[in-house]
């Protein structure tokens, strides 16, 4: 009961802030329109071309600019991120009726390019917008921010497909790209009503490659970030050698291939739960043994998913979405915390890249692992190598135990 009255009074401290919940309100109305596109792309490219791999090339081509980070982020630290934030939107807002024009497929290439567009913009975003709400949200609300922030984005990632499956079946692909415009509008709409006190960058004193490594340096030299960036990596290369053996647990179960649906729905209600006790939990805890914790259960789960029965499986995939998202939280508070304000958007690139791009390694490692070996004895080593390489890791309890206690309070 008190948990739930912390979660609570933490949630309406954040909602009644009024530039928080404006903020809250564009990521997930932006978010929205981009998780529909992002199934209807692949599904809208499959009816034109009848081509699995074709279809896969979609979603290539909205992360791979997420490789080139750490450059991208600097143009989040080159100019004021609210005007930049707008910019963005109403760009791709502009953009996305493109697509109207794609009806065969000869206008693929389109497509792909838009996509690729897409991406790229939504790198240089996520980079502005990690540091914008470091400066319109008070620190001491960024950890349950962040939470609420995953919280929410979870929450349209159950929903968004449903209504992008809908309105492409009643209008295509054109339809959802016309809807993702639409979201793009009312994001910046949004953006614009925040109250945000920035002053103008001073000009780049060095060249470009040093000002680029400049944010990836920040995060190595810093003797918090680099252990929760480096653990929030490794996390998401496991869970993609995990996410790759999702349908080999579907078919050890007895289910058709449409049963992983149910696993993912499971997940994504996990990750809405932690999102919401996020931010109590790291003030009790604190970055390090929150994430810590977080790696723990997902280890753990991931290794219990072994066990051939639904009933371990849904609450595993549940487990795994409450402990993944933890290290993310934790790592990327930390670096909104402990980051000078001219090298933020570098910095929140960077440590995008470093967690996020080893997911796709861990699914292409997976894939050929899942081929060699039967799936619950890869799924037991899986969990048990994530436990063992949290032991060996600076965000090990044990080596945590003796920190000062504005380490437990870093609000």
């Amino acid at each position: 009961m008190t948990t739930t009255k912390t979660t609570g009074r933490s949630v309406l401290r954040v909602l009644r802030d009024r530039d928080a919940a404006l903020y809250l309100a564009a990521l997930v109305l932006s978010g929205f329109g981009t998780s529909a596109l992002w199934l209807a792309s692949g599904v809208w490219v499959k009816d034109l071309t009848g081509s699995d791999g074709l279809a896969a090339l979609c979603t290539f081509a909205l992360w791979a600019p997420t490789v080139a980070g750490p450059a991208l982020g600097t143009l989040a630290d080159r100019a004021r991120r609210k005007p930049l934030l707008i910019t963005l939107d109403l760009l791709l807002a502009a953009l996305l009726p493109v697509l109207l024009t794609v009806d065969s497929p000869h206008g693929l290439w389109l497509l792909l390019t838009v996509l690729l567009v897409y991406g790229t913009a939504s790198v240089v975003h996520e980079a502005a917008a990690s540091a914008l709400v470091a400066t319109a949200v008070a620190p001491e609300l960024l950890g349950d921010f962040n939470g609420l922030r995953t919280t929410a984005l979870e929450g349209t990632k159950l929903l968004a497909p449903l209504a992008g499956a809908g309105v492409y079946a009643a209008h295509g692909g054109a339809g959802v790209a016309l809807l993702d415009a639409a979201t793009f509008l009312g994001a910046a709409v949004l953006y614009a009503c925040v109250r945000a006190r920035e002053s103008r960058p001073k000009p780049p004193t060095a060249g470009r490659r040093e000002r680029t490594a400049e944010g990836a340096r920040h995060l190595w030299r810093d003797p918090r970030l680099r252990p929760l960036v480096l653990a929030g990596g490794t996390t998401m290369l496991f869970a993609g050698v995990n996410g790759a053996l999702v349908h080999a647990l579907v078919e050890g179960l007895g289910h058709s291939p449409a049963y992983a649906g149910v696993l993912y729905a499971v997940q994504g209600a996990g990750s809405v739960v932690i999102g919401l006790l996020s931010g109590p939990a790291l003030r009790r805890l604190g970055e390090r043994r929150f994430a810590a914790a977080g790696i723990a259960l997902t280890g753990l789960a991931v290794a219990l998913r072994a066990v051939p029965s639904d009933a371990v499986a849904l609450a595993c995939g549940a487990a795994i979405g409450m402990g993944l998202p933890c290290v993310l939280i934790a790592a990327l508070t930390a670096v909104q915390r402990r980051t000078p304000d001219r090298l933020l958007g570098r910095a929140a690139a960077t440590a995008h890249t470093l967690m996020f791009a080893p997911n796709a390694v861990g699914l292409a490692v997976g894939a050929v692992l899942v081929e060699l070996a039967d799936h619950r004895l890869l799924l037991a080593v899986l969990g048990a190598a994530q436990l063992a390489a949290l032991a060996q890791s600076a965000l090990s309890p044990l080596r945590t135990a003796s920190r000062s206690p504005s380490d437990a309070n870093p609000a």
